[in-house]
């Protein structure tokens, strides 16, 4: 990633209204719950943009799905990623396993293929892997089940149930011609250079307002579609959207997404529509947990192990001196420096 290096930072500027506003066009899940988005807990490293455009991976094409059984599977699995809530949502065709009627191309979008949009180009290549957040490694089926659990607020399903095995064949698929524990250009987030100073969540109403409200609504509430089973544009806040433990909830996690892709049909990750700091400050807006509600998930521990938290994750305990508040809305730049001094892992 990026890092903005700076000499001095300005004090915390005074940002709660006590209005509610209009945000940005997060097609979000998984959020994500998988708001980790299937990228694994790793310090991203700087990303070159329009003049390496042919550069960025480019998914294979559908056409190339085979026609045999794993291709019937792949295909199976594609389906279930842009109509999740329709197969396994709470009145779902085949199961009832999310608590609500997002989909996975909500967050990974267009099915996953969209480069520096929370896809899928190198997860199948880079699983089983360690993650932070459990302490353990993961198997690719755990960590889809991350995702339904979280930011679907859902119960997991059977590793070893069709459903399963579906999304995982078209992970697959998608990683097919990426070696084994490598990376492409354009699976990770987009880079951002940091303001010298908090995220500022009065001005990300601001642009939540002229940006996103239009899609997301005033209240955040997503708009349905027209038979009111999933989403158009999904909630970004309140009871239906991503719980607190989920990627998206992390500022920075959000704000690479944004800057790469909102608003919706206007941005593109090398020609976007906001400035870093418009990206920051709108994703520090939507994830105020001061003026806006979200679901909470129930027991189990984030991040055992403290010196692996992401530094925009905001439960402590944490492995440095920085309040709760600094690791949610910054300045970031001290923590970096902070970690980078101490030997700790330095993670977005």
């Amino acid at each position: 990633m990026v890092i903005n290096r700076t000499n001095k930072y300005l004090k915390t500027r005074s940002f709660i209204k006590n209005k509610r506003s209009n945000l940005l066009i997060l097609s979000v899940f998984f959020l994500f719950p998988a708001y980790s988005s299937c990228s694994g807990d790793k310090p991203s490293k700087p990303i070159k943009t329009a003049v390496e455009r042919e550069a960025v991976h480019t998914p294979p094409d559908t056409s190339t799905i085979p026609d045999d059984e794993f291709g019937e599977m792949v295909r199976y699995g594609r389906s279930l990623v842009l109509n999740t809530a329709y197969y396994m949502g709470p009145e779902g065709a085949v199961r009832k396993n999310l608590g609500n009627k997002m989909n996975c191309t909500n967050c990974h979008l267009d099915a996953g293929t969209r480069p520096y949009g929370l896809n899928f180009f190198s997860t199948h290549a880079r699983y089983p892997q360690y993650r932070a957040r459990e302490n353990r490694i993961l198997t690719l089926a755990e960590r889809v089940n991350n995702c339904i659990e979280r930011p679907h607020n859902g119960i997991a399903i059977p590793l070893d149930s069709k459903e399963m095995i579906a999304i995982v064949s078209y992970m697959k698929w998608l990683s097919e011609n990426v070696p084994t524990g490598t990376r492409v250009k354009g699976d990770d987030g987009i880079a951002l250079v940091y303001p010298n100073r908090p995220a500022d969540p009065a001005h990300g109403e601001q642009v939540y307002a002229t940006n996103c409200a239009s899609c997301h609504g005033k209240e955040g509430q997503g708009l349905y579609n027209l038979d009111s089973t999933t989403y158009t544009y999904p909630p970004l806040w309140g009871a239906h959207s991503y719980e607190k433990g989920s990627s998206m909830h992390r500022v920075l996690k959000a704000a690479r997404f944004i800057k790469a892709n909102m608003p919706h049909k206007q941005a593109s990750w090398d020609k976007p529509v906001l400035t870093d700091e418009e990206a920051i400050d709108v994703a520090a807006f939507i994830n105020d947990d001061r003026i806006h509600s979200r679901p909470v998930k129930g027991g189990g521990e984030n991040y055992p192990n403290t010196a692996r938290k992401p530094i925009d994750y905001d439960e402590g305990p944490f492995p440095d001196t920085f309040s709760a508040f600094q690791h949610k809305f910054g300045p970031y730049q001290p923590i970096i420096d902070y970690h980078e001094k101490k030997n700790l892992p330095v993670t977005f």
